[in-house]
């Protein structure tokens, strides 16, 4: 299915071709910054993790990396492209957590526990190897915390090959344009959203971890969350 189909996009398709490109002429930015800052190293850029804490993580819909759904990630954050009251009709469109498309990942369905959402790209760093700690400590903590590992603009054929070769079994997100990464401010590789339920942040982190340090980072999302319940 194209993208048309479930983007709910907000206009023909050269509005929405010059937006594809905006978004991945802004990503590449985002990438060329971290990287001559060091990212993919200990060191830190402005982005995600700068963000304060509750800070309401922006809803999206994206292709399962190894379903058949192509097309772009749908980024709508409500149901009209204009301010106008009512809505109209050729400027209405579908949010993202309201798509009922097969084979799309919408982000609000990990809401319902405390979540991590790990984005990550294959060109630089190891990211790769990131993955499969990902997919460790989802493993461990199946069942209460919610895992999205989101790939960047990668090769479609390429991502599919490493989540099979790899074994990867938490769910795997296509972000072919980079537009969720463009919201969420990812400036470096891997980049960790931990969000408490409903879809609020908790905490964000860029750069490496070991599968101990993502562990802590999770029991740390976990004890907030009941601290949080608890008041």
């Amino acid at each position: 299915m194209e993208a048309g189909d479930w983007r709910g996009a907000d206009g023909g398709a050269g509005v929405r071709d010059r937006y594809t490109i905006l978004v991945g002429l802004i990503f590449l930015v985002i990438v060329v910054v971290a990287f001559v800052n060091g990212i993919g190293s200990d060191e830190h850029t402005l982005g995600l993790e700068a963000q304060e804490a509750r800070w309401p993580l922006p809803e999206f819909a994206v292709p399962a990396a190894t379903g058949p759904l192509e097309g772009d990630a749908n980024i709508a954050q409500d149901d009209c492209t204009s301010p106008t009251v009512p809505c109209p009709a050729g400027e209405r469109r579908l949010p993202a957590c309201r798509i009922r498309t097969a084979g799309a990942i919408r982000v609000c369905d990990f809401f319902d526990r405390p979540a991590v959402i790990s984005f990550w790209f294959s060109k630089g760093g190891d990211c790769i190897g990131q993955q499969d700690i990902v997919n460790r400590v989802f493993a461990r903590y199946r069942g209460r915390v919610r895992f999205l590992s989101l790939d960047i603009r990668d090769d479609r054929e390429t991502l599919r090959g490493l989540v099979r070769s790899h074994r990867w079994r938490m769910p795997v997100g296509y972000d072919r344009d980079g537009a969720v990464a463009g919201l969420y401010r990812v400036g470096g590789c891997p980049t960790f959203a931990y969000a408490y339920p409903g879809g609020t942040l908790q905490s964000a982190s860029i750069g490496n971890l070991t599968a101990a340090g993502l562990g802590e980072r999770v029991e740390q999302l976990l004890r907030a969350t009941a601290a949080a319940e608890a008041g």
